[in-house]
């Protein structure tokens, strides 16, 4: 196990060397320039099956890539083929250190949508070889990975980064900005998220007391690289094809699944940062393994800026509802959530959203790109010539990174603004892995009162011949 003073120390030297590094790669790689929509960027894309299949389609939907290079560890399963198909004279890897060595040089930009786990050796990678890096959130799976890669792209700032939590760059983001610009949206004091609906892990044994055995291996797979840094463990399909979002060593849960389309305008423009006090409130199903059934996660966040102290309180499962506030009324499904291999997301008795308590008004929104409204409907009323017009965007998130990278626009979500969210959940994994109550000091980003779960903000030491990647 990493102790304090190794990660006090590693975060040192990794300031000190990402100052430096590979940039003269990277002015020799990217020159920004003015190019905007006409000018096609050259992408490869890390992750093409399942969710991947449905960003590469998004992409291409802008005209805006030309797609050189294609990258999955299960190249030639049913689930890449179609992807594989569509772009017949794209080079095709299973390792993305060998597309980087081998094909480096023909693309600009990578899209990534692998298992939350490998989120960061890809991305630190793809940084350090001048390419521009959208990855599906959340960014990392550890809050020293976070804090890396923020590292890192602060250090390359020619280079666009973009987290997938794509309703940043739709009606919510423009609303939430002209709400609070127009004081409509003030003295927030509490925010309640919740996500209720089914998820794949729920019939997984509690009780479980190890790991689930190996299995014989998927021609096709490449599970060395499929696993990355993590510790070794043996294959089972309870791990794959997004299986891994319920274990605690490979995905971030719930919290860090929604997490991301549900908080994220909250996050950013409260200026939350990061919290002083996570609690676990409540847990159904603890055990060292996988997430729980449900689980009520309080977040604490200080004054900052002339708002008030805030807390988030989360809620997950299906046991486990949040309190509504009168007059809340029917609780809508954002259309624009994309479906997953385990199907559509079905309506349950609280869709997934939040409510933002302030002192005159409470409002309540869905995820994704959902706008908020004001509730009860009689105050609604009573706001409506009050409230602003809401610009709408400019370009959709694929489109934002594409004309990003051309220098046409900035990123909305850049990892420089998302990662310090990406760290606010993996705070709230380790309350919920731990059972327990978690003081931050933000200043020296430490835990006080944990000894143990200061140590977890570095993670497991990574695998031989990964660790270079925490060096880059």
């Amino acid at each position: 196990m990493v102790t304090r003073r190794d990660f006090l120390r590693t975060m040192t030297m990794a300031s000190a060397g990402l100052a430096v590094g590979s940039g003269e790669l990277l002015n020799a790689q990217n020159i920004a320039s003015k190019k905007g929509r006409n000018e096609k960027v050259k992408i490869a894309y890390i992750g093409i099956g399942n969710r991947g299949e449905q960003i590469i389609e998004d992409f291409a939907r802008t005209g805006m890539v030309e797609v050189v290079a294609l990258c999955d560890v299960d190249m030639g399963a049913k689930h890449t083929q179609k992807i594989m198909a569509k772009y017949p004279k794209a080079k095709q890897f299973r390792d993305f250190r060998q597309m980087f060595d081998k094909a480096g040089n023909d693309f600009d930009a990578v899209a990534i949508a692998t298992p939350d786990h490998s989120h960061f050796p890809i991305s630190m990678l793809a940084l350090a070889s001048g390419k521009h890096v959208y990855v599906e959130k959340p960014l990392a799976r550890t809050f020293y990975e976070a804090e890396l890669l923020m590292q890192a792209a602060r250090k390359r700032p020619n280079l666009a980064t973009q987290v997938g939590n794509q309703g940043h760059s739709e009606a919510n983001y423009f609303q939430f900005k002209a709400w609070m610009d127009a004081g409509i949206i003030k003295d927030v004091t509490a925010v309640t998220a919740h996500m209720n609906n089914a998820r794949r892990w729920h019939k997984w044994d509690t009780n479980i007391y190890k790991l689930p055995g190996g299995q014989q291996l998927p021609k096709d797979l490449d599970w060395n690289t499929w696993l990355g840094a993590v510790p070794y463990h043996e294959y089972n399909e309870k791990y794959h094809l997004g299986e891994w979002r319920c274990w605690y060593d490979f995905g971030m849960g719930a919290l860090g699944d929604w997490g991301a389309h549900i908080l994220d305008t909250v996050h950013e423009f409260l200026d939350l940062g990061l919290p002083y006090e996570v609690s676990l409130n409540y847990e159904n199903g603890h055990n060292d393994y996988f997430f729980p059934y449900s689980s009520t996660i309080l977040f604490r966040f200080p004054q900052r800026k002339g708002m008030p102290p805030l807390d988030i309180t989360w809620y997950d499962g299906l046991d486990n509802l949040p309190p509504i506030p009168a007059g809340y009324g029917v609780s809508g499904l954002d259309p624009n959530i994309p479906s997953t291999n385990q199907g559509d997301t079905a309506a349950s008795k609280l869709n997934p959203g939040k409510i933002i308590y302030s002192k005159d008004l409470i409002f309540k929104g869905g995820s994704h790109g959902s706008t908020l409204s004001i509730i009860p409907e009689e105050k609604a009323k009573e706001m409506a010539s009050k409230l602003p017009v809401v610009p709408k965007s400019p370009s959709n998130h694929f489109e934002n990174f594409l004309l990003a990278c051309n220098g046409a626009e900035k990123t909305r979500s850049p990892f420089e603004i998302n990662g310090v969210l990406s760290q606010v959940f993996s705070l709230g994994v380790m309350a919920q892995r731990l059972n327990t109550q978690l003081f931050f000091d933000s200043r020296t980003k430490q835990i006080t009162n944990n000894e143990f779960a200061n140590a977890m903000l570095a993670g497991l030491p990574p695998r031989k011949g990964w660790d270079e990647f925490y060096k880059l």
